[in-house]
């Protein structure tokens, strides 16, 4: 029987909430808050969860680490959420994590984009597509940040392997968003717009359908607000949200994003649901660039 991956199609096209990692005091990953936190989310409705996404400082824990944070989120969530795991480096790492997310009982993979300095179209097909045959029974969503790749390479791909059933899509245009997803197949995959709240409204007007999120760890309701919105064709109530959540993004943005990660642990750490510490090349926020944080997540409803 020819797997159809409905229920991981529909996961993707909502909230597709990344969390953080919270460390402890000595430097490992907290555990015990990082259940916290996954348990939060879901009580707040949030439904499809991303463990080792960037939100999650992927880059910066050990493979055990990611093995980690994965179980955790696969356990807290039970039957009561949608896994998509994040996955990359190396072909054989990613192998053996996405094979390790099929064995926890994870439904989908997401492919962090290739970080090798030079990337060929035809070879980013090779690199998922390894992965994706490895395991023809989780859904695959391959994490695109390339703005030169084609539309049409994305197609190739999932002619070979149908487990590829949608894209993360992050690169700020949507314009370009618009042609790559009607030059792959705009109905063939689920549109996720991967930059999160600010580009929701944009890319789910030209075809996306989810949006990933980091916000969505401080003020689940917030997120859910802007997904109900953008379902109803209300762009109007959409952009009340964008106006409502744009200093926080403009924080996590600026300087190239240098603070994406540790804007979303200093509001959580002003709410006292977790430490504030990152890891390199991340970096603590200032003093004053922490009251700003403070400030925006204690005049949310959350």
């Amino acid at each position: 029987m020819t797997t159809t991956f409905e229920p991981q199609r529909a996961a993707l096209a909502d909230v597709v909430a990344i969390p953080v990692t919270p460390f402890a005091e000595d430097g490992s990953v907290d555990s015990a808050t990082y259940r916290a936190l996954v348990r939060r989310l879901l009580d707040g409705g949030v439904t499809t969860l991303t463990p080792g996404g960037n939100t999650g400082e992927f880059y910066a824990l050990s493979p055990a680490e990611r093995r980690l944070v994965a179980e955790l989120a696969v356990e807290e969530a039970g039957d009561g959420g949608a896994i998509l795991v994040g996955v990359g480096h190396d072909v054989p790492t990613a192998v053996a994590s996405a094979r390790h997310a099929r064995d926890l009982g994870a439904g989908m993979v997401m492919v962090h984009q290739p970080v090798h300095p030079y990337v060929s179209q035809g070879g980013w097909v090779d690199y998922h597509r390894a992965i994706a045959e490895a395991v023809p029974d989780l859904g695959v969503v391959p994490y695109v940040r390339n703005e030169r790749l084609g539309g049409t390479r994305l197609a190739e791909l999932a002619d070979a392997c149908p487990n590829v059933i949608g894209v993360k899509y992050a690169v700020p245009d949507a314009a370009r968003f618009a042609a790559f997803a009607r030059d792959a197949g705009l109905e063939r995959f689920v549109w996720v717009a991967g930059l999160a709240e600010p580009y929701a409204p944009s890319y789910f007007s030209a075809g996306a359908t989810g949006f990933t999120s980091g916000l969505v760890n401080v003020a689940p309701a917030v997120s859910l607000n802007m997904i109900e919105a953008l379902r109803a064709g209300d762009y109007t109530a959409a952009m009340k949200v964008w106006e409502q959540i744009r200093r926080f993004e403009e924080l996590r943005a600026a300087n190239g994003s240098a603070d994406n990660v540790t804007v979303v642990k200093e509001a959580l750490a002003s709410l006292g649901l977790c430490r504030r510490e990152v890891r390199p090349p991340s970096k603590p926020l200032g003093e004053a660039a922490r009251a700003d944080v403070a400030a925006i997540a204690a005049g949310w409803s959350i």
